[in-house]
Parts: C-alpha cells; sequence; structure tokens
C-alpha cells in the first residue's frame, strides 16, 4: 500500500482515471457491437449508419488514449469493408 501523501494521492487519481477509461472502453465497444449487429442481420443501411456513429467515438477514444491510432484505424478499416461489401 502507499505510504507517501504522493503515493496515496497518486492512488486516488489511478482509480478515478481507471474508472473513467473502463467506461469510455465499453462506450466504444457498444458503438462497435451496434455495428456488427447491423452487419450480422444483413441491413447495408443500418450498418452504414451505426459505422457512422462509431467513427468519431473511436477517434475519440484515440485522443484520450484508450487505443493506439493504428488499432482504431485498423477497426475501422475492416468494418468499413464489411459493410461495403453487404450490398
Amino acid at each position: 500500500m502507499a505510504n507517501s501523501p504522493q503515493a496515496k494521492k497518486r492512488a486516488r487519481q489511478n482509480e478515478r482515471r481507471f474508472a473513467v477509461n473502463k467506461a469510455r472502453r465499453s462506450r466504444i465497444r457498444t458503438f462497435l457491437r451496434n455495428v456488427e449487429e447491423a452487419i450480422e442481420s444483413g441491413d447495408k443501411e443500418a450498418a452504414a449508419t451505426a459505422l457512422r456513429a462509431v467513427q468519431p467515438e473511436l477517434m475519440r477514444g484515440v485522443s484520450k488514449g484508450i487505443f493506439h491510432k493504428n488499432t482504431a484505424s485498423r477497426k475501422m478499416s475492416r468494418l468499413a469493408s464489411r459493410v461495403k461489401s453487404l450490398g
């Protein structure tokens, strides 16, 4: 356990950041799941709409340091190609 006041404060900050990052990651995964479900159902319009909704969320995750830029780009690219191949 942390002994110095600085280490105690750091521990508190880490807990708070962990909670915030977990919520953001969960939110992004929900958006990704919406795209996946639309692709599974075969509805191209719904998939395209969900894809447009997930893009800013993914990039926001990158700017907040939750995902690496290349990871988010790879996810977007793969989802976009799957949506494109629907119709």
